[in-house]
């Protein structure tokens, strides 16, 4: 045996990394159009496209606007997209009875993207924050968010939105007990079909700043929401909101922030075997923005290589504000 020779057989990983076509044949994961939700953010007005100063490429669209985004997405192949509505503080009041207005601009959204691309799947938010005078998922009282009263109004939410068309609802409010009783409250107006995707691991992250200013919330907000949201060091109460969520109703589950929770989209995917998803958030897409801009990174890559560890962690898909450009780069 020569010297340094190693004793047959040997184990030789990079056999089957010697070659594009040897690691396309041995790949674990792959990430698909398919696989993606697109955040929109829609607003008041006619013909309106106007910028997310804190998220670089993102726009509050009118509705006419987001009708054509859709198609455009559809053609891409995206199969959903999810609303969120930005709201003037002329608009919110302390009891967020627009949020169940038939006639509120996300009813209207919902509407109209399943008149004009009745294929696509529209996923909405059900939160007060874009209706709340204080800028919180939950109704407040004395300075202290009320679950049970926001519970009854997260209920007649729901419903409006169902009423409007909406495929998926998603609760991201983190009351207790609102899976619960969104399911029932849809259950007894004939709405078996609408599916539930829980934000039901979502973290007081300091990650969702650009999306507060999106929506028109940050400088509404009054105080942080450490009350109800889960406190980032906890993983096994992560796991107990999951299981409670998914004992109470929800089709699907959402793990919130991303990147920086992938072992908990790995827990809750092995834990439970559901439809399991991410959200690549506003503080995440903004970083990878302008750390690109800043010449730090190549974006594309490092964007494209973020959205496959949400599917190596289990994720089945990812809702994220690069779906177009991520759609146009997979279709060649």
């Amino acid at each position: 045996m020569r010297r340094n020779q190693a004793p047959h057989p040997m184990t030789r990983f990079r056999r089957t990394r010697a070659s594009g076509a040897m690691r396309d044949l041995v790949r674990e994961n792959a990430l698909s159009v398919s696989d993606l939700i697109w955040p929109v953010f829609v607003r008041e007005g006619t013909d309106v496209m106007e910028p997310v100063a804190s998220m670089p490429g993102v726009h509050r669209l009118s509705v006419d606007r987001l009708v054509t985004a859709a198609k455009h997405a559809h053609g891409l192949g995206i199969p959903a997209i999810c609303i969120f509505p930005y709201t003037g503080m002329a608009e919110r009041t302390e009891s967020c009875e627009l949020a169940w207005d038939a006639g509120n601009i996300a009813n209207r959204a919902i509407a109209a993207v399943k008149d004009a691309v009745p294929e696509m799947a529209v996923m909405t938010d059900i939160a007060l924050d874009p209706y709340n005078a204080n800028g919180h998922d939950g109704i407040v009282r004395d300075g202290i968010i009320v679950n049970d009263e926001t519970v009854a109004a997260l209920e007649k939410m729901a419903l409006a939105q169902a009423r409007a068309g909406a495929d998926i609802l998603g609760p991201s409010d983190m009351m207790d007990g609102r899976i619960g009783a969104i399911r029932a409250a849809l259950e007894a107006e004939g709405h078996q079909d609408v599916a539930i995707l829980s934000y039901a691991a979502k973290f007081a992250s300091a990650c969702y700043g650009p999306f507060r200013d999106a929506v028109g919330a940050s400088g509404a907000l009054t105080g942080d929401k450490k009350t109800y949201q889960i406190d980032p060091a906890n993983r096994r109460e992560a796991l107990r909101c999951v299981e409670r969520d998914l004992s109470e109703g929800a089709d699907m589950v959402m793990v919130k922030p991303g990147l920086p929770y992938l072992d908990i989209c790995r827990e809750v995917k092995d834990a439970f075997g559901v439809p399991t998803y991410a959200y690549q958030v506003s503080g995440e897409y903004a970083m990878i923005r302008a750390a690109d801009a800043q010449g730090w990174i190549d974006g594309d890559k490092v964007m494209l290589e973020s959205l496959m560890c949400f599917r190596r962690a289990g994720c089945d898909g990812v809702l994220t504000y690069f779906a177009p450009r991520v759609a146009e780069m997979l279709n060649g």
